[in-house]
């Protein structure tokens, strides 16, 4: 078992974040300022927000950059020791399902981060993956609600790579082309994320779009699917925390995979629930919308790994998640005022 301390491995080390102005990115970047690393962070904006960084501009480095064209600023990964790679093409579940052309730019995305870090002699490099890496046919069930495992999906053995949708398959491949590019010099992390939610998170997101509906109190409230379906929901600090764990990782392994996420299933049902509870409110109907995109039947996290190398598992529940998430939201200024806008606000992604 390896238990290794992150407040002693980053003070010093220079990172870079890609993505870095992302919901999961700035709290990183948050994290790693803490925990004394000298911080660069790459993005276009694409979906990241200028304004999750406001509080920490003036402590990093940054660069507004594309990461899709093949000629990007390679300066940027001079000089550093670990590089998480956050940037892609992401959005909630009606976004990936629909724009699906869009999903594949994440290939030419990780070619770039991942062969200009090896290049610049990076020491560690964590690659943002996905639970769509997963087989769908782990997920069918609601009723059956068994823990993803990291042996379960791979590009190496057969019968193993059947991931969920575009989206799951680009993160797939990108697990695959960082562990065919490890090596002694040039090692290499991917972390499987699971459902994470939390502040700063946008509209595109299930759980933001939820708590924006339940606070303009839609009745009857609309639901994507039956509402069966099971998530893990992370809240986004114990997503942060399983990151920065993976960029300590000082094994001597080239290449390895953890799942990041709760072991727990909840029903999409029972998420929403607790949101009316905080709120104290509840609609008087609900409205079940079966022809729009709901994902997997069941998903949630087998967390047996990343608990034996690091002695660590995500561990914040939905009741002081989804706190802090309300509390945040409800102190936006601009948030939705009316049904109308926040629709529009829902179609603009």
């Amino acid at each position: 078992m390896v238990r290794n301390s992150m407040e002693n491995f980053y003070q010093d080390k220079k990172v870079l974040v890609t993505g870095g102005a992302s919901f999961i990115g700035s709290h990183l970047v948050d994290s790693l300022l803490a925990l004394g690393a000298k911080v660069k962070v790459i993005d276009d904006f694409s979906s990241g927000n200028l304004k999750n960084l406001k509080h920490t501009m003036n402590s990093i480095e940054f660069k507004q950059f594309d990461l899709r064209v093949n000629q990007i600023e390679s300066e940027s990964f001079k000089n550093v020791d670990v590089v998480f790679h956050l940037a892609a093409i992401h959005g909630g579940r009606g976004f990936i399902e629909t724009q699906q052309n869009m999903m594949l730019d994440n290939l030419n995305i990780d070619t770039n981060v991942i062969k200009n870090s090896q290049k610049h002699g990076v020491k560690m490099l964590v690659h943002a993956s996905s639970a769509c890496a997963y087989p769908i046919g782990l997920q069918e069930k609601d009723t059956n609600r068994n823990l993803l495992e990291e042996s379960q999906a791979s590009m190496k053995e057969v019968g193993k790579a059947f991931p969920d949708g575009v989206y799951g398959w680009t993160k797939l491949i990108g697990e695959y082309q960082l562990d065919t590019i490890s090596g002694s010099s040039f090692k290499g992390r991917s972390a499987r994320i699971f459902t994470a939610y939390g502040e700063r998170e946008n509209l595109s997101h299930a759980a933001i779009a939820l708590i924006a509906k339940s606070v303009l109190k839609l009745d009857p409230f609309p639901v994507w699917g039956n509402g069966k379906q099971t998530r893990n929901f992370t809240h986004v600090s114990d997503t942060v925390k399983g990151l920065l764990y993976l960029g300590s990782d000082e094994r001597d392994l080239d290449f390895d995979v953890f799942n990041i996420g709760m072991s727990t299933h909840f029903t999409v049902n029972e998420f929403i629930e607790e949101i009316h509870s905080q709120l104290d409110w509840h609609p008087s109907k609900w409205d079940f919308q079966l022809d729009k995109p709901a994902g997997v039947a069941s998903r949630a996290s087998d967390n047996t790994k990343i608990r034996e190398v690091f002695g660590w598992e995500p561990n914040v529940g939905i009741n002081e998640g989804l706190k802090k998430t309300i509390s945040w939201y409800l102190s936006n200024d601009d948030n939705p005022k009316t049904v109308q806008e926040l629709e529009v606000k829902l179609n603009s992604r």
